[in-house]
């Protein structure tokens, strides 16, 4: 297999610990939703559409998700000499995929994907005669050549790493991306096509001090940095306290075991415990839609036609705390934490940041903890013990 380099745009390399800057955008959801389109796009996809990425689909296919909800990214560059490329950094996937050369649709043709020379150069090379196929929940991604490339993460380089290229994204949810691939760092369990994820490929070629990455992510509208992504370790001035660690419970996704989920104090769901997945490809936090809807109902949550609810902004303050227990640790969110700012029809609204999603696996029902969370708690990820850790975040 031919090899090219890969880079990771870094501010700072201390000890093998290596961080990443992330940048805080829009979703492609809040960009609908904005442009009054939403309702459109809902009712042309299938209801499950966001469900798709956790279930399980078999070795040859991942049905993978589409990153409506997604809004932090990261820089990473591929070949010689590098190419730059925008990235979601995805706990709750395992493949590197870019767009191709040869993407064809009008997503590619639109940003920086399509205008500038990289993406017509140098990833025609390294093409093995292998290939995988990733879905997106909006429809198929199309066929993604499987290439082996020397790559650079966080200044450092890493031989041999595996990405797909997309030669094809559906639909116009792609034109309101920002960002132009995924970085999946899930368990191997979860890689399409039989690719070692990156961060094992990392720990591979011993390139980190410690078998562990970590995410503080910022919500603050007013901050220039959107949070970092730390490889090799743990930042200990980003969080106040002490860390919770709590065991993953099934090594594919970042699934770890939630005690229960309180209303103002109040046990309200989970009372013997569930199944939840730690995703920083999603802003959201998910649950079944039973117990979701009931969730939006306890907070003062009004719903929409197309399965939405917002809040009254007026009233944040004094509406219920949420909190989810974990290893016997409480972590609570308010509603100005629970609850994202909006522009719709020229007025500001509050949207919930709970949504229903029905995923059932062996364990159960799984709940989804996502960027919500995660900003509000510094998260770590630790391969070498298999745990997860939460702490107050600064």
């Amino acid at each position: 297999m031919l090899s090219t380099l890969l880079f990771i745009q870094v501010a700072e390399c201390i000890e093998s610990i290596f961080r990443i800057p992330l940048a805080r955008f829009r979703s492609i959801r809040m960009e609908l939703t904005e442009k009054e389109e939403l309702e459109e796009f809902l009712q042309d996809h299938y209801p499950d559409v966001f469900a798709q990425k956790y279930t399980p689909t078999g070795p040859a296919v991942e049905k993978l998700y589409n990153y409506m909800n997604a809004q932090y990214y990261g820089e990473i560059s591929i070949g010689t000499p590098p190419q730059r490329f925008t990235v979601v950094f995805d706990t709750g996937s395992s493949n590197l995929w870019v767009p191709s050369a040869y993407c064809i649709s009008d997503a590619c043709m639109l940003g920086s994907r399509g205008n500038q020379p990289r993406q017509q150069e140098g990833l025609k090379l390294g093409i093995s005669t292998s290939h995988y196929l990733l879905q997106h929940r909006n429809g198929k991604l199309g066929d993604l050549l499987n290439l082996t490339h020397k790559r650079h993460v966080s200044n450092f380089s890493v031989w041999e790493q595996e990405f797909g290229e997309s030669v094809f994204e559906p639909g116009r949810t792609f034109a309101y991306a920002h960002f132009d691939g995924v970085l999946g760092l899930g368990y191997p369990s979860l890689s399409v096509g039989d690719a070692l994820p990156v961060f094992d490929r990392i720990l591979e070629q011993e390139l980190v001090e410690e078998p562990m990455f970590s995410f503080f992510l910022n919500r603050e509208n007013d901050k220039k940095s959107g949070g970092e992504l730390i490889l090799g370790g743990i930042d200990h001035s980003l969080y106040k306290g002490s860390i919770n660690w709590v065991p993953v419970t099934f090594k594919a996704y970042w699934q770890i075991l939630m005690d229960n989920v309180k209303i103002q104090g109040r046990v309200a769901f989970c009372p013997n415990g569930c199944q939840a997945i730690v995703d920083t490809g999603t802003s959201l936090i998910t649950g079944p839609s039973s117990e979701i809807k009931r969730l939006q109902e306890d907070i003062g949550a009004s719903p929409t036609s197309h399965g939405e609810y917002y809040l009254d902004c007026r009233r944040l303050s004094s509406m219920p705390r949420v909190t989810f227990t974990i290893g016997q640790v409480e972590y609570t969110l308010t509603a100005k934490q629970y609850a994202t700012k909006v522009s719709y029809r020229r007025k500001t609204r509050c949207m919930s940041g709970f949504q229903a999603m029905d995923i059932m696996t062996h364990a159960g029902p799984l709940w989804i903890l996502g960027d919500l969370f995660i900003s509000e708690y510094y998260t770590i990820f630790d391969r070498g013990n298999n745990r997860v850790g939460f702490a107050k975040a600064l």
